[in-house]
């Protein structure tokens, strides 16, 4: 999906195998640069390792680097993510948020495995963190999450796929679901602006279709929405792209790409923003 049929693709949402994705940093940037795309945002849910070394090969292969992250949040007891781009991703306030917030990842996933290993699906936490390809021994170079659990179950033929693992154990709500502590969108936003970068309310069209949410949390400060993601209908992207201009907001976009375990190779070069779109970000940067 295309804004304004700009010829130059910009993607602002992608993720490593620091966090959920299948590929590194130097992987990442071979494939977009394979699609087309000249300037990406790597957006590791809750962590951001693997910025520096997505920023040295992006230069050596013509690709831009903005330094970005997904926060997990949520607003009135329902989870939701706040994109952060150009953020300095060495400030100490925010690395000190993220690896206690890894901590509590941690966890959360060994209750998970405990409430699967009550259902007599005998995983470990090892096959979990075996699963993160970033990770160190402790977890904690990565963002463990709920898709290194559902790789667990697939490969121990526990389930039949990847959304299989979602549908019947750990999806929300689900029998072996545990909740994240996660911070409000307000703190989230506070903590992006302390680290000097611009705060976007991620894929709403997937948590906040059909709700009020997406006007309080306008409230809270956001910078701007993101408007193109694979889980927006034509609808969805008309929607946000009026309230946007209704409040002097920003627009983002992207593939939410993550790679091949979820069958999301063919969205890479086919959702994003153009350049308009980066310029208006980097001055209100300048603004501020």
């Amino acid at each position: 999906m295309e804004s304004l049929g700009e010829n130059i693709k910009i993607d602002l949402h992608l993720h490593t195998y620091y966090s959920d994705g299948i590929y590194s940093p130097e992987q990442l940037i071979l494939k977009v640069k394979q699609a087309g795309i000249s300037t990406i945002a790597i957006t590791d849910h809750d962590i951001v390792d693997g910025i520096d070394e997505a920023v040295e090969f992006g230069k050596q292969h013509g690709i831009e680097v903005i330094p970005g992250v997904e926060i997990s949040a949520e607003h009135k007891t329902k989870e939701t993510h706040v994109l952060a781009y150009f953020i300095d991703h060495k400030n100490e306030e925010l690395l000190e948020y993220l690896k206690n917030f890894r901590k509590e990842r941690i966890i959360r996933a060994r209750k998970i495995v405990t409430k699967l290993n009550e259902m007599n699906i005998p995983i470990t936490f090892d096959e979990v963190l075996s699963k993160a390809k970033g990770s160190s021994q402790n977890g904690m170079s990565t963002s463990i999450g709920r898709p290194h659990i559902a790789m667990a179950l697939v490969d121990g033929n526990y389930v039949n796929n990847y959304f299989d693992a979602f549908n019947k154990y750990i999806g929300d709500d689900k029998p072996a679901y545990v909740k994240k502590p996660n911070i409000s969108v307000t703190e989230a936003v506070k903590l992006i602006n302390k680290s000097r970068g611009l705060s976007f309310i991620a894929h709403p069209g997937r948590s906040l279709r059909n709700s009020n949410g997406i006007y309080e949390l306008i409230e809270a400060g956001i910078d701007g929405i993101e408007i193109i993601h694979p889980s927006h209908t034509e609808y969805d992207t008309a929607f946000y792209q009026d309230l946007t201009s209704q409040y002097f907001l920003l627009e983002s976009g992207g593939s939410d790409f993550h790679g091949g375990r979820i069958n999301d190779d063919s969205l890479l070069g086919h959702y994003f923003i153009n350049e308009q779109k980066i310029v208006a970000m980097k001055n209100r940067l300048f603004v501020l």
